[in-house]
């Protein structure tokens, strides 16, 4: 029998910084809810916007996988392996932070705000060498399809995540349906709607909202509304 968690929009926490503005879908920094610390390996999900001209100064990891997705706007990274890079919509960056790595983040425009996803999961190996990287996607390669943009497969197209992971992002037409079939055994999947409204394993789910799904081998995805984007993370629910 599968088992659900539904998290909506309005639920999450939130954090108003004046130059960061962060809504956190799992407990992060002064927001704890302790029904909501994690949904398997998926520590933190973060719905982060910057103000002009603004970031996080450098701060450090270790033994996180932590996966940046643009929304809008330039986001300038710069860390202590000597990267210094610029993501914006449609790039996915990796950074696996290992036996340790410092960086910062900061807003490249100083007219217009960033929009950003941060995500965190823990490594399936700890204090490994630390690493980068980042991949820039094609918006029409996940038109009513699922495009994989993170996977532990350090040969595939997207990013190679030390984690038995994989993340997919669609962007559908109204009435578009996917059979989504979960990866591995012991995985369940996290999907989070960025746009439109979606009926996902029966439940209908609309902008910002999370739900989670697990003991299951498959569901259905339908979008409800047209160009419907959802972001789809398949992630083992034991932590080891």
């Amino acid at each position: 029998m599968s088992k659900t968690v539904l998290h909506k929009a309005a639920s999450r926490g939130v954090a108003n910084h004046g130059w960061l503005h962060s809504k956190h879908t799992f407990s992060f920094a002064n927001y704890h809810h302790p029904e909501r610390v994690h949904f398997g390996v998926l520590r933190v999900l973060n719905d982060d916007t910057v103000a002009a001209g603004m970031g996080f100064g450098t701060h450090p990891h270790d033994n996180m996988e932590i996966i940046s997705i643009p929304l809008e706007g330039d986001l300038e990274h710069k860390d202590s392996m000597g990267n210094v890079t610029v993501i914006k919509k449609g790039d996915v960056q990796i950074m696996s932070a290992g036996t340790g790595i410092t960086h910062s983040e900061y807003n490249k425009n100083k007219d217009s705000e960033v929009k950003f996803l941060q995500i965190w999961i823990f490594p399936e190996k700890r204090n490994i060498p630390p690493r980068y990287d980042q991949i820039t996607l094609n918006e029409i390669d996940r038109k009513n399809k699922l495009l994989e943009i993170v996977s532990p497969d350090k040969d595939s197209s997207g990013v190679w995540i030390n984690q038995q992971a994989w993340f997919y992002l669609t962007k559908l037409d109204q009435g578009v349906k996917i059979d989504y079939q979960v990866k591995k055994s012991g995985n369940g999947v996290y999907a989070f709607v960025l746009a439109g409204s979606f009926t996902i394993h029966s439940i209908e789910l609309n902008e910002r909202d999370g739900l989670g799904i697990w003991e299951v081998e498959n569901f259905e995805i339908v979008a409800n509304s047209a160009n419907a984007e959802v972001l789809i993370m398949d992630v083992p629910m034991l932590l080891e």
